[in-house]
């Protein structure tokens, strides 16, 4: 077998191979290749595959393997060609030098190949951030460190906990990250893919190996969304032990206490992974205490090398006390203030996946993934358009959510030829049915989290509703790569989208006098259903010039539909539009990316987003001269910008030793939007609502032998958060300018054996600031941001 090849060309050798596992022949992924004396040259694919190229012609390669022995090797890169490596399951200790060697990688934002499995990205934007590798603080999901190198996310900072994650991007609103699609391994976990795209749970980061993140082009196979793909991949089973056990304790500010443990192991033919994650603290605010358990379990049954058979199961509660929002006079007063003792906010998520795959061929792949979803989200509270009102200890707004989903998702992948060139062809199908219930009502007049209903007790209760929500999805799509040449492809698609939404159920309209009698009491009936066809399309090309340099270009069709849990749910915040709908558009991008000799990985881009009905909120002027914030249909948006990301592997290009790592990033974007056409009055020319026209973040990430350091700046200009650009706050907070802010991070860790102590400070210049101005909960008002706090971490692997 022809495992090396070297092809002179200006001084520069190629060099390809293989790696095996010595006792059963399987090719070994992730395997670490260095050059002995430049250090890390590049790592193997699923498939064992590496590839690198070098100036020199004679090197000493050495191949580490997680749990394997290492294996050096002298070679020729000009004549060696017939080389085979071995490398056998690891036989004693390994000393700190070469753990962290096996962990070191030299980017820490990667990016996914043509196919991956049975899924496309050829010509599309696509980032992988390698959770594993991060040196964020992973105990509280904090999304400002973990995606600091993905480019133009806006993320509301505001949960010291990481409970929930928010991001948007491009114009995108980040609230529960509902404007992208989000799967975990591979399977939808927002609460209604449809009705209600919003992600209540979000997986600890500590359980992650990788985010796949893929533009506006995913919505060909993942759905309609704007946004695109948010993809969290969990960390797989140990192949080479039994049992498996890793726990990490954090402690920090505001009482913070984590604990992390997972068990992975194989077994013969069954593979597991299981992770239990708890939390709790006091919150950087009075009244925002909160406590969390998360559970995931992962089980594999392999039947042979070609079929599979995973079973997952996740669960999710937490109860979390909401401090309530603020307006700006009192956020100027004391950004950490709060006036709620009575706001409460509970979650509980369970999710199961059942995946089957099989290989038919080694150009064919079969996927068919089981999933569904229940759970119940229950919102408790004193709520007004005046959030510096005192509460005055009466019945509290209730609301409570039931989901109920279930879905499957089957895909096949066939490589082919077509006039003797390659070519890829995926073809999928998706079904997914939901049948969500709402209710709207009073709740206790207690200080507890009592999420039961006290209409009886209330009965003239004004905000009280009931309904049924179902919806029906069927979707089929498709997309193939054509290699026009070895340097170009062309990939279209499509998706065929049938939806169904209904509305079934009641609301109660309740008037009173001064005195708090009633005068007016109707329960009015209210039915709706929506049902519609339509065929998304798009088109991706790439040109790779060289291994170095690619250049890409996409555009595809975007749609999301309108909620009816918008519509029927009662805010005292905002009026809803009767005639809300769905908004449609596309997204296009077109940049070049490549990684030149492990000297810099870059990706940049320019990008265009056009949107049809934007949904969004306006001022509006009542008869009665009150001015009321209206979410609706606001008009027609075009925003573009430019993006990129630049790495620089200083260590390499400063010749540093093997035992040094050090990296330098930085990540821009410039961002421009307008309203293009309205029927609102005071809207054309106007920005669209959350983009900041510039968004900067870079950081520096050093290390030698066990120990390593990172530090890390983010920029954000100021934003509008509706399409009447208001400057000026409302009475609420909900409406008004988000001010410019910038935060710097430092993070450390250190390993030594089987321990590693990781430990950091956040927000280290003690910024006061916010990202969000909730329309709800756990507003309505500006949420603050966190103050300088710090973490500390102690991992035991046995």
């Amino acid at each position: 077998m022809n495992l090396f090849s070297a092809i002179a060309w200006s001084q520069t050798y190629e060099v390809e191979g293989y790696v095996y596992d010595k006792a059963n022949q399987k090719p070994l992924e992730s395997v670490m290749i260095y050059d002995k004396v430049k250090g890390l040259l590049t790592e193997t694919d699923t498939s064992g595959y590496f590839t690198f190229e070098t100036s020199k012609k004679q090197l000493t390669l050495v191949f580490y393997g997680f749990e394997f022995e290492i294996v050096e090797r002298v070679i020729n890169a000009e004549t060696d060609s017939n080389l085979v490596i071995n490398i056998e399951t690891l036989s004693q200790e390994l000393s700190e030098v070469q753990i962290t060697a096996r962990n070191e990688k030299v980017f820490e934002l990667n990016r996914l190949k043509d196919t991956e499995g049975t899924a496309i990205y050829a010509g599309k934007k696509t980032e992988v951030v390698q959770v594993d590798q991060s040196m964020a603080n992973l105990a509280t999901n904090n999304a400002r460190q973990i995606y600091s190198q993905v480019v133009g996310l806006n993320i509301y900072q505001n949960d010291d906990a990481g409970l929930q994650l928010n991001i948007g991007g491009r114009g995108l609103n980040p609230n529960r990250t509902s404007n992208f699609n989000t799967r975990q391994n591979g399977y939808d976990i927002s609460a209604d893919v449809l009705g209600y795209p919003e992600s209540y749970y979000t997986p600890a980061s500590e359980g992650l190996q990788q985010i796949q993140i893929v533009r506006g082009a995913a919505s060909l196979q993942y759905g309609t969304q704007f946004g695109g793909l948010v993809n969290f991949v969990m960390k797989k089973p140990n192949p080479n032990k039994n049992l498996e056990v890793i726990t990490r304790n954090t402690g920090g500010s505001f009482g913070l206490y984590t604990n992390f443990t997972s068990f992975s192991g194989t077994k013969d033919n069954w593979s597991y992974y299981a992770y239990a994650n708890y939390k709790r603290g006091d919150g950087f605010r009075p009244n925002s205490e909160y406590e969390s358990i998360n559970v995931f379990s992962h089980v594999g049954y392999q039947f042979n090398e070609k079929t599979k058979l995973t079973g997952e199961v996740t669960y999710l509660n937490y109860l979390a006390q909401q401090a309530g929002g603020l307006t700006d006079a009192m956020f100027d007063e004391d950004p950490f203030q709060s006036n709620r003792e009575r706001n409460w906010f509970e979650v509980n998520w369970l999710l199961y996946n059942l995946e089957f795959s099989h290989e038919f061929s080694e150009q064919t792949n079969f996927t068919f993934n089981f999933f569904g979803l229940k759970a119940q989200r229950n919102a408790l509270g004193f709520r007004t358009n005046r959030v510096n009102q005192i509460d005055p200890n009466q019945e509290r707004d209730l609301i409570a959510s039931d989901f109920n989903n279930f879905g499957f998702e089957a895909r096949l992948l066939n490589k082919y030829t077509l006039l003797n060139k390659d070519a890829t062809f995926l073809i999928g199908t998706k079904f997914y049915n939901s049948n969500n219930q709402e209710q709207q009502g009073a709740g206790s007049d207690g200080f507890g989290a009592d999420f039961s209903f006290q209409n009886e007790a209330f009965p003239a209760y004004p905000n009280q509703s009931v309904f049924d929500l179902p919806n029906t999805n069927v979707a089929l799509f498709g997309e193939n790569i054509f290699y026009i040449s070895d340097k170009l492809s062309v990939t279209p698609g499509f998706r065929l989208e049938y939806i169904k939404t209904e509305s079934d159920g009641f609301f109660r309209r309740i008037n009173t006098d001064a005195a708090g009698n009633v005068i007016d009491d109707q329960t009015i009936e209210d039915q709706r259903s929506f049902e519609r066809s339509f065929v998304l399309l798009g088109m991706g090309l790439s040109y790779k010039l060289n291994k170095q340099v690619e250049m890409y270009a996409n555009i595809s069709e975007n749609y999301r539909s309108v909620t009816f849990s918008d519509i029927n749910i009662s805010n005292p915040a905002f009026a809803v539009n009767p005639d809300i709908t769905d908004e449609e558009g596309f997204t296009t991008d077109v940049g070049f990316r490549g990684n030149y000799k492990n000297f810099i990985s870059y990706d940049a881009n320019i990008f265009a987003l056009s949107y049809q009905r934007r949904i969004g909120f306006v001022q509006k002027v009542l008869n009665d001269n009150r001015v009321i914030s209206e979410r609706g249909n606001v008009g027609d948006a075009l925003i573009y910008g430019v993006e990129s990301l630049v790495d620089f592997n200083l260590k390499k290009i400063l010749s540093l030793g093997s035992e040094y790592g050090l990296n330098f990033f930085v990540n821009t974007s410039f961002i421009n939007s307008e309203y293009t056409q309205s029927q609102q009055s005071g809207i054309e020319g106007n920005k669209v609502e959350f983009v900041p026209d510039l968004n900067f973040k870079t950081g520096l990430r050093f290390a030698y032998l066990d120990f390593a350091a990172s530090m890390q700046y983010t920029y954000l200009s100021s934003q509008f958060t509706d399409a009447s650009n208001s400057v000026e706050s409302s009475l609420s907070g909900v409406i008004g300018e988000l001010p410019q802010y910038d935060v710097l991070d430092f993070s450390f860790s250190y390993r030594y054996q089987n321990f590693k102590l990781e430990t950091g400070v956040n927000n280290l210049l003690n910024e006061k600031y916010f990202t969000r101005r909730a329309t709800g909960y756990p507003g309505p008002g500006i949420i603050p941001s966190a103050p300088r706090n710090w973490f500390a971490t102690l991992e035991i692997k046995f």
